[in-house]
């Protein structure tokens, strides 16, 4: 696994939802959440860029993991209140912004704790997942923000802002 720590740490993930899955992206990788807000498309980006926005001058292209790991988006019934948003990460020293279906909750992860995922989870291939953690309820998908994008494709994004 890409996390060099001792098998006795513990470390926080920001947890997610896309679609019906709980995901978890390393705290330390996160830069802020931020609400929902308009998103400018940009011609001839891949599939999965939606586009990017202004934040607070700064402009951030946004990531559609929907698309990426062609997951359904979340069908919330009408009863439910879900806050979806972005996550902007900090990867290899630049800004992307990932679309959420719901922001859960901040988890402390003990590295034994971790397992290592199944050949294939939920259409998520396992060069993107650093680990599966056993909740209650189902399992927590520990996602590797470092292997979501190779270089070309960080640096085909970075370059179309």
């Amino acid at each position: 696994m890409g996390v060099k720590i001792s098998n006795d740490s513990q470390f926080q993930l920001v947890t997610f939802h896309l679609g019906e899955e709980l995901y978890g992206v390393n705290i330390m990788d996160v830069k802020e959440i931020v609400r929902l807000q308009n998103v400018r498309v940009i011609p001839n980006a891949p599939y999965y860029v939606e586009g990017i926005i202004n934040l607070r001058g700064e402009i951030i292209p946004i990531i559609d993991l929907h698309k990426r790991f062609k997951i359904q988006t979340y069908e919330k019934p009408e009863d439910i209140e879900m806050e979806g948003g972005f996550i902007i990460l900090n990867i290899d020293g630049g800004k992307i912004g990932i679309i959420i279906d719901k922001v859960e909750r901040v988890v402390s992860v003990k590295m034994e704790d971790i397992k290592e995922p199944p050949q294939m989870l939920s259409g998520i291939g396992t060069e993107y997942i650093e680990g599966v953690i056993r909740e209650e309820v189902g399992y927590l998908i520990m996602l590797n923000t470092r292997k979501l994008f190779n270089a070309k494709e960080l640096q085909k994004i970075i370059e179309k802002q």
